[in-house]
């Protein structure tokens, strides 16, 4: 496992995105997607220049993934604090959707307010968003787009999106 990333926030962010999208989300994409979202705009906002979970993002052909996250929600598995099941397609020939449930509540001490309000802030914008969707949003963006398939995405990349948020802060190219 990548030993800078903050393991105690990392599960927290996922059981808050879950209890923040009706308790559950639905498909490991999406999972991973709204990770990239949760870092890369906390990176982006008022210049912090950090992620909140400290995982590393990689360019794969269905966008950006982070080397960690399903090791974490493995560990949340065992611990009892999320479910994971599989829901199969109504398409044919598609994969199963795992979907994960939350078993706990995050616990919130151990989040900084502007890191709350980009918690928030990611639910409520991409939250309605399907995998998919997602997938092809990212796919739009200068950290994915300037990044070769299999390589690092440089969280410096975020600077080059032009996020605006909600409190008039935008991000300058």
């Amino acid at each position: 496992m990548n030993r800078k990333i903050n393991q105690k926030k990392y599960e927290n962010v996922i059981l808050y995105l879950c209890r923040g999208l009706g308790g559950s989300i639905s498909g490991k994409k999406k999972l991973a997607k709204l990770l990239y979202y949760v870092d890369f705009d906390h990176f982006e906002y008022r210049e912090s220049m950090k992620s909140i979970t400290g995982d590393k993002y990689k360019a794969w052909r269905m966008g950006p993934v982070p080397d960690c996250y399903m090791e974490i929600v493995d560990k949340l598995e065992k611990e009892g604090k999320l479910k994971r099941r599989s829901v199969p397609s109504d398409v044919p020939g598609m994969n199963p959707t795992e979907v994960f449930e939350m078993g706990a509540e995050p616990d919130e001490s151990v989040f900084s307010e502007d890191e709350k309000y980009i918690l928030d802030r990611v639910i409520k914008k991409y939250g309605g968003l399907t995998g998919k969707q997602l997938e092809v949003l990212t796919h739009q963006e200068a950290p994915f787009v300037a990044t070769d398939q299999s390589e690092e995405i440089a969280y410096e990349l975020s600077f080059y999106r032009g996020t605006e948020f909600e409190n008039g802060q935008l991000a300058v190219a």
